[in-house]
């Protein structure tokens, strides 16, 4: 059986990048590694990123965060909607505010194009095993957010939003609150239901909540103290 520490295929890789010297690089790179790790699939737009990861669902998604003068925030939370796929962002990107929203939007990880070879591939592995790689200044900053909106809630769509869940559902997402960044086989056998049956559950949460995945509602968790309902 296939665990995140010793999987029993090469973690499956999806570059993003509009520069093709680039890809061409970072492919090299990737595929010596083999069979620890290898490129699944490349490509250079908004588009063809969302259709190429909606086809391949690769372990990890390396994303650039200028696609030809577009940029990827847009489309992060799509990427993700596979519910297997992990994006680590690789930037040149200095903008705090952007590589702030880049981790509240979902990806695993923030890595600056100035790093080393080894560190990149380090931090691919860590993504897929299901580590935030993030540097501290950043997680602070985000961490930072989370706590300042932490407040009771106002009487606003989200208490209606709210109403509509299920004993089951409130249940289930404590438990994503409480274990961010456990498997889904984790949180499963938390909640004892099979994974089939908690994803289920988390697209039934994820439409009632209007948001789009696990980091997302994480972070509504919090802001919202979803996470200190009784178990």
């Amino acid at each position: 059986m296939q665990t995140l520490d010793h999987p029993d295929h090469p973690i499956a890789v999806l570059l993003v990048d509009d520069h093709k010297t680039m890809l061409w690089g970072l492919s090299k790179l990737i595929d010596g590694e083999q069979p620890r790790m290898k490129v699944v699939g490349t490509a250079s737009c908004c588009d063809e990123a969302v259709a190429t990861a909606q086809s391949l669902a690769p372990d990890v998604i390396v994303l650039d965060l200028d696609l030809d003068g577009h940029s990827a925030l847009d489309i992060l939370p799509r990427l993700l909607t596979n519910e297997v796929s992990r994006v680590m962002v690789l930037t040149a990107e200095k903008e705090q505010r952007t590589l702030d929203l880049a981790i509240l939007r979902g990806a695993r990880g923030v890595v600056g194009k100035d790093a080393s070879a080894q560190q990149l591939l380090d931090a691919i592995e860590r993504v897929f095993r299901g580590e935030l790689c993030v540097d501290a200044q950043t997680m602070g900053r985000v961490f930072s957010e989370l706590t300042s909106a932490r407040k009771p809630p106002k009487a606003d769509p989200d208490t209606a939003r709210q109403a509509t869940l299920t004993h089951k559902e409130r249940e289930i997402i404590r438990i994503v609150a409480t274990g961010c960044g456990a498997s889904n086989k984790a949180l499963a056998e938390r909640a004892f239901v099979t994974e089939h049956t908690l994803r289920n559950h988390l697209c039934a949460i994820y439409q009632k909540l209007g948001v789009t995945n696990r980091l997302e509602l994480y972070i509504y968790a919090i802001k919202h103290q979803l996470d200190t309902l009784a178990a």
